[in-house]
């Protein structure tokens, strides 16, 4: 009979090795198919609300979507900013598929005007003590106010901020109240007021407070936020969007639009400097970037143009200064007047304005003095600059030529008249090397420019032509 115990015996420990292989094998896989933690991804908003930030938040917004980021933490300081780019970054948020958290900080930081109705349409809003928040009042530049617009333009806010404020079941008469009334609000007034949600005094406290949360998405959907185990990544700006932030400032485009236009003018009027056409070529291109990026007012465009005409003016026609003091008069209103915002950050400062407009002038009526100086001025070269030269006669001078001595220089030279040697010629035109030549009487003054005097010796560049 067949007994089979000893290969069931070798079964059994094959069996018992392979369990234990699959067993240390578990021990190894299993921390590893442990779920990753995610990230929270932090952006900050520190300066005014312009495209760049718009399109930055923007940009934030879709990279935590694409990372499945637990929530966007955005950073805001700012006071205030372009109504247009102040709606795309709200409208950024409202259609976002992940959380967004605005907190206004650190201390001593504001979300005023266009940062009040950013930070009031996050899902969760949060301020830092000794921050404050409102003046949402919709202005317009340099006082320009229309009565109709200024009414239309309130409104179309106030419809705006309804819309987020009930969504976010936030408190709208203190909403209202702070675009109507521009009143600001301190954290601990817009926390006890029902405006935001947390008061944090720092980051790492905000996250804490974070952890378990519980916020209503716009669709009606809770979610709790997870903090816990999650890595903090802070999205940068690029090199491009840093570049384009910075010549975006009114008063760093402003500088660049002189510089390329003083550059370039140099070029025309000398030609082959090369450097002068390349840097302002460069610098005039950046601030055709900054103004694009900048709501330019063209009052402030037909000044400067304006401007630039009377200081012409002045040197073509000399003015007495008159038409000078209207051009840098003109010049300085264009440039207050050339960004059409009424915060601060976001125009041509005064100051700016005056010490880049006088020297900006100055050197305008210099180079112009100096262009119109050389058109005025004879010729000193070539064919021209003979005609008129008044010399010595040599030898006989007629129909049959003759020797003449004319600007430290020997010449071929024949004339309608005869004319003696020794006598003094005028220059009336040039063949060549060939003049044309007739008697001075003694009676007419020489020609203020003619070069040596007739002396019958050549100057250092005298040559006889043949």
């Amino acid at each position: 009979m067949y007994d089979s115990r000893p290969n069931s015996s070798r079964t059994r420990s094959r069996v018992a090795v392979r369990g234990a292989q699959f067993a240390l094998l578990a021990l190894i896989l299993v921390p590893l198919c442990r779920p990753l933690p995610g990230e929270i991804l932090k952006v900050e908003i520190d300066g005014p609300i312009d495209p760049i930030q718009a399109a930055f938040i923007a940009k934030a917004i879709e990279e935590a979507k694409t990372s499945e980021a637990e929530f966007l933490l955005i950073r805001l300081a700012t006071p205030g900013g372009l109504g247009i780019s102040m709606q795309e970054i709200i409208q950024q948020i409202l259609n976002s598929s992940v959380p967004v958290v605005c907190w206004v900080g650190p201390k001593g930081s504001h979300a005023a005007s266009a940062g009040f109705f950013i930070l009031l349409s996050a899902d969760v809003a949060a301020m830092a003590p000794g921050t404050n928040t409102g003046a949402a009042h919709p202005v317009f530049p340099f006082g320009m106010e229309n009565e109709v617009m200024l009414e239309k333009v309130r409104n179309d806010a106030l419809a705006n901020l309804r819309s987020i404020v009930e969504k976010r079941e936030r408190n709208y008469e203190m909403a209202q109240d702070g675009v109507l009334k521009s009143l600001s609000y301190t954290e601990t007034e817009a926390l006890e007021g029902g405006l935001i949600d947390l008061v944090a005094e720092n980051e790492q406290v905000l996250l804490e407070k974070l952890d378990g949360y519980e916020v209503t998405r716009l669709d009606g959907q809770k979610q709790t936020l997870t903090v816990q185990g999650q890595t903090l990544r802070v999205l940068d700006k690029t090199l491009r969007e840093k570049i384009l932030s910075f010549i975006a400032s009114p008063n760093v485009a402003l500088l660049l639009g002189v510089v390329g236009l003083l550059g370039l003018y140099l070029e025309f009027t000398s030609p082959g400097l090369v450097a002068p056409g390349v840097v302002g070529g460069i610098c005039l291109l950046l601030a055709l970037i900054g103004f694009s990026l900048l709501p330019v007012n063209y009052v402030g465009v037909l000044l400067i143009v304006l401007a630039l005409g009377l200081l012409v003016a002045e040197v073509m026609v000399q003015g007495f200064g008159i038409l000078g003091t209207g051009g840098v008069v003109s010049l300085v209103l264009g440039m207050l007047l050339l960004i059409d915002s009424p915060y601060p950050e976001l125009r041509i400062g005064v100051e700016v304005a005056v010490a880049v407009a006088v020297p900006f002038a100055a050197a305008t009526l210099f180079l112009m003095w100096i262009v119109v100086r050389n058109f005025r001025e004879r010729v000193r070269t070539g064919r021209e600059e003979l005609e008129g030269r008044v010399g010595t006669a040599k030898s006989r001078v007629g129909t049959d030529g003759g020797k003449v001595f004319v600007h430290g220089e020997w010449w071929n030279a024949v004339s309608g008249s005869p004319i003696e040697a020794g006598q003094a010629v005028r220059v009336v035109g040039v063949d060549n090397l060939l003049l044309t030549v007739e008697p001075l009487s003694g009676s007419e003054p020489p020609f203020a420019g003619a070069g040596v005097a007739a002396s019958g010796e050549a100057g250092p560049g005298g040559r006889e032509a043949r």
